[in-house]
């Protein structure tokens, strides 16, 4: 969804604020789906597919761990 407008007015949080909460949110949940496909591929013993969904989980986990970061910097100033 892109707008040409801000809608901060309508949510009560600048977009660029909100666009950075939702990332965040993104990539936990993505962390949390993962483990659920690890566990399948574990199940079927497929190495190969747990390590490739390892690693995206690990990068939701840094991605989300980033945002964070950012988030207190933001919304605490």
């Amino acid at each position: 969804m892109t707008s040409s407008t801000e809608t901060g007015g309508i949510t009560g949080t600048p977009d660029k604020d909100y666009n950075l909460i939702w990332y965040v949110e993104a990539c936990l949940n993505n962390a949390l789906r993962l483990e659920t496909y690890i566990q399948d591929a574990e199940r079927e013993k497929d190495t190969e597919v747990v390590d490739l969904f390892r690693k995206a989980q690990a990068d939701s986990r840094k991605g989300a761990e980033l945002g964070k970061q950012l988030l207190r910097t933001r919304l605490d100033g």
